[in-house]
């Protein structure tokens, strides 16, 4: 009878496709997902189980997301999809931050580019209007979310500015006026002149700028010692613009300072010799060379402390103009935070224009003066300034700076000016510069009932990965101000309080307060702007008597009490949070304001953990931006490669530092995700026909079998372990190694021979195919919360159902039995001595002595330790050559070795006898029908396959 063996070969078999097509099958698994309601079933089989709940930090609606939303976003996907495979109950209820500027900024960019005016715009159209645009990006972005495959409530999810959520944000803003720590005060706040708003500190950041910078000098009048008797002090700065609001100066007390007295100026210079300017000694070199005094001598040497009860002049008191208007004292007081680094060793204090100064002067009783108005513009009462901007509109240089300039020349207290580029902080939205501001603001205390101790100690008391979190949130609570919480805006949830004119004092009547509650509840915040105030105050109150307070809360009180509102609220979720998970930016913000938040009305965090992650950038570690062209937008990446990439690319990133992204890293990625394909691929193609019947016990299986299954145990335990330190990295990094390398080019690499040639019931085959098994149900498992869409593919296509899915699964437990550290170390030895064989058999193939390795039989030179613990092995499948000997005598001269493995050498040999048509194999026994023994056997038994 005439065979073709080749038909007797068991190759794989699947219908997995080696190509995987993933743009164009990921959308039918979410349509699946979808319509089986598998988030439901999720749920329904995950009751009862200890709850883990990642609390969701809310991103704006107000835009497509953007890379480094999508990171965030899969992160949070890849926690909530490991703990529920640990065994948890990870509901997510996912939100949006609706409020605030990013959104009112884009309702006012249409209303700009249409000619219309904001202000003529009744508020509560406006504030329509923002909710609706709110409401669009939150159906995209949720669609968005959905393709990147994240799991959550997607149905009901929160949003801040929902009726029962604007409720609860007024309910904790009344817990602040019922503690005593919410006060209205008067500050220097961070403040946009474009945007007519306060700014928080999460708002700002810091650009490169070109600022004048001028040098000073204040006539002393009444010295504190003899040596500064008809000298002048000099200060410099880089806001010209504050000088109309100065009050005092500042001096280091331990520093010394020295009267300089001039001898000699250039032409140009504003000083002149004779004049005897109060400077410090260390940078009085460096003020000379700026002011162009060309020679001078030391007349006096000072301390700080000596200085400090100066009283000088206000530069502009001599001004034509000034009318008495800056005839007031202006003391030298001493401060800690003056530095020697630039200027002139004192600093000019503004109250109403800087927090040092603020602070300095309420500690020392000195007036904090209103000088501007919310657009930057100098107010009415501003001698010699009145009308003069700082900053423009458009959040351009204004005419005040110039103005201040000339004025101090005409006095001759100016010595000099010139530019400097600086690092200044700037809006993040309308990327304009921003100036410290006294206005009447709302703020919460961090001293009244402890605030600031509570939020500390709640920071020792969580856990923060990586634990750099920690001591730069506690940097900032231990340093930070009082909170300011309100802005001058039109969309938000209002600060509902009225004040009695006669004290000044917030109304805090339970009766008001719930009438006020109760309409934001079943009408939303609008109810504030669109109702008499007569319906809040109730009989008995003449509104009269009340200013209502229309000041919008800082959106990051709203988002900071979303633990309130979410947490609490919903039966599903548990309060505190398990974890949160945001950017590095987010101490200052997220984290920050919810700690604040939770601690002024719970006194504990609202999280037990806090987790960061970095920032996206080029291959080239630059940040993104259009102007370079090198942005990543997931859309384009999912349209290209499909989502699996993107996720495989976070979880094989450390996001503990930025990431990066580009071309060349997503090319890796994929070719990583083909590694992980095949072998998914090869345990479901040989795994065709598997029954439970054919399984081998553990106690029967070969070596290397039971290796595998102790490695299979000893990975649980490393997966599980990275699980909860939420290190992806690690877990991606053991995952692709364990496939790439102990199964793909170990494992199958010697199986495909008894799986492809020996006989369908063959002991080894079944075993072999035992594991296999195993493995799949195991890898599917593993795999399943990174590459959600390729594992579910994976696991339908072995396990097809009409509701099934590998998400339903929880990470299977590996029996006791497998674990064997004696076999473990055994065959740690045995893969270095056949690495070693390898290593010879690559020499040889690429010098053509040999073509595939079952060409050849080794000689391999080994410890007689080596030759015992080799005893028993099938040593040549395991090198996959047709015959291998081992010997213990002292190795040739040429033989090969690795430096790693210095007593093992290898001589490789041909393999005696005749190639087998069947198994390739060259054995002294193949028949002359081209078959070996085992074959012969082995096509005895099989159905052509």
């Amino acid at each position: 009878m005439n065979v073709n063996y080749k038909d007797t070969v068991r190759l794989p078999r699947t219908d997995f496709p080696m190509k995987a097509g993933l743009p164009a099958a990921e959308p039918k698994l979410l349509e699946r997902w979808e319509s089986t309601a598998l988030w439901a079933r999720l749920r329904d089989t995950s009751k009862g189980r200890e709850k883990f709940i990642l609390h969701d930090g809310p991103p704006y609606a107000n835009g497509n997301i953007h890379i480094g939303t999508a990171l965030n976003k899969i992160l949070k996907d890849l926690v909530n999809r490991t703990q529920q495979m640990l065994g948890r109950d990870a509901f997510y209820v996912p939100g949006w931050d609706c409020h605030g500027l990013p959104i009112e900024w884009k309702i006012e960019e249409r209303y700009r580019a249409e000619g219309r005016d904001k202000d003529q715009v009744p508020i509560v159209e406006f504030r329509r209007e923002c909710r609706e645009f709110a409401d669009h990006w939150i159906n995209v972005q949720r669609a968005e979310f959905k393709r990147l495959g994240v799991f959550g409530s997607w149905d009901r999810p929160y949003t801040t500015m929902s009726f029962p959520a604007e409720a609860q944000i007024v309910r904790e803003l009344l817990k602040f006026l019922d503690s005593g720590a919410l006060y209205r005060g008067s500050k220097p706040v961070m403040w946009s002149v474009v945007e007519k708003t306060a700014l928080a500190e999460a708002e700002i950041e810091y650009h490169d700028h070109v600022s004048p910078q001028i040098w000073v000098a204040f006539p002393v009048e009444k010295p504190a010692a003899p040596e500064l008797e008809g000298a002048r002090v000099v200060i410099w700065t880089t806001t010209p613009w504050t000088i109309p609001a100065n009050r005092a100066i500042a001096v280091s007390a331990k520093d010394r300072y020295l009267v300089m007295a001039v001898d000699a100026v250039t032409e140009k210079a504003a000083a002149k010799p004779g004049d005897r300017l109060v400077v410090a000694a260390d940078l009085a070199q460096a003020f000379a060379g700026a002011t162009g005094i060309e020679a001078w001598h030391e007349a006096a040497s000072v301390t700080g402390a000596q200085v400090a009860g100066t009283v000088c002049a206000h530069p502009l008191k001599a001004h034509p103009e000034a009318a008495g208007g800056y005839a007031f004292p202006v003391q030298v007081f001493v401060a800690d935070f003056v530095t020697m680094e630039q200027g002139t060793g004192f600093v000019h204090i503004a109250p109403g224009h800087g927090a040092d100064d603020y602070e300095l002067g309420i500690r020392n009783g000195i007036e904090v003066p209103d000088t501007l108005g919310e657009d930057g513009v100098y107010l009415p009462h501003v001698p010699i300034f009145a009308g003069r901007a700082v900053l423009t509109a458009e959040g351009k240089d204004g005419d005040a700076n110039r103005a201040v300039g000339e004025a101090l020349a005409e006095t001759g207290a100016l010595l000099a000016r010139a530019r400097l580029e600086h690092s200044y902080p700037h809006s993040w939205r309308s990327k304009a510069p921003l100036i410290f501001r006294n206005t009447p603001q709302w703020f919460i205390s961090m001293a009244v009932n402890d605030l600031r101790a509570k939020a500390l100690a709640a920071i020792d008391a969580t856990r923060f990965v990586p634990a750099a979190g920690r001591n730069r949130l506690r940097s900032m609570i231990e340093h930070r101000p009082d909170w300011v919480i309100s802005r001058q805006r039109a969309w938000g949830v209002p600060i509902t309080l009225f004040v009695e004119k006669a004290t000044g004092k917030p109304l805090n009547d339970p009766a008001v307060n719930e009438r006020i509650v109760a309409a934001v509840a079943e009408e939303g915040a609008d109810a504030w702007f669109d109702s008499p105030p007569e319906r809040f105050l109730g009989d008995g109150r003449n509104p009269a008597d009340y200013d209502q307070v229309f000041d919008i809360l800082d959106v990051w009180f709203d988002s900071g009490s979303t633990h309130a509102f979410v947490l609490e609220e919903d039966a599903d979720l548990a309060w505190p949070a398990s974890l949160y998970l945001e950017g590095s930016d987010q101490h200052r913000g997220w984290f920050h304001s919810s700690l604040l938040e939770s601690c002024g009305t719970r006194g504990r965090a609202p999280y037990d953990a806090v987790l960061t992650h970095g920032f996206v950038l080029d291959e080239k570690r630059r940040k993104m931006s259009k102007s370079l062209g090198n942005s990543v937008a997931p859309q384009e990446v999912i349209d290209q490669y499909g989502a699996d990439i993107l996720r495989l690319w976070v979880a094989s990133s450390n996001y503990q530092d930025d990431l990066t992204i580009g071309p060349e890293i997503l090319k890796a990625q994929t070719d990583a995700y083909r590694r992980l394909r095949n072998t998914l691929r090869y345990l479901l193609g040989n795994l065709d026909g598997f029954t439970a019947e054919e399984r081998v016990a553990h106690a029967d299986l070969p070596e290397l079998e039971r290796w595998v299954l102790h490695r299979v145990a000893e990975l649980d335990g490393v997966i599980r372990a990275a699980c909860d330190a939420f290190d992806f990295h690690r877990m991606y990094v053991e995952l692709h190694n364990f496939c790439a390398i102990e199964l793909s080019s170990l494992y199958f690499d010697i199986r495909k021979d008894a799986l492809y040639c020996d006989a369908l019931d063959s002991p080894r085959r079944r075993a072999a195919r035992t594991v296999l098994d195993i493995l799949f149900d195991h890898l599917t498992a593993w795999l399943a919360p990174i590459l959600c869409f390729t594992a579910e593919e994976a696991w339908l296509s072995r396990n097809p159902s009409e509701e099934g899915s590998v998400h339903l699964r929880t990470f299977p437990l590996p029996d006791p039995g497998w674990t064997d550290p004696a076999l473990g170390a055994k065959w740690r030895r045995v893969r270095e001595i056949r690495r070693v064989v390898t290593g010879a058999l690559e020499i040889a193939r690429a010098e053509k002595r040999i073509g595939a390795s079952l060409q050849a039989a080794p000689l391999v030179y080994l410890p007689a330790a080596d030759a015992e613990l080799l005893a028993g092995l099938a040593f040549a499948d395991l090198c996959i050559t047709s015959g291998i000997e081992l010997s213990t005598a002292p190795a040739p001269a040429e033989a090969f070795r690795l430096e790693e493995v210095p007593d093992v050498a290898v001589v490789v040999r041909p393999a005696d006898g005749e190639k087998c048509v069947r198994c390739w194999k060259v054995l002294p026994e193949v028949a002359p029908d081209g078959i070996c023994h085992r074959c012969a056997e082995a096509v005895g038994e099989l159905q052509p396959a």
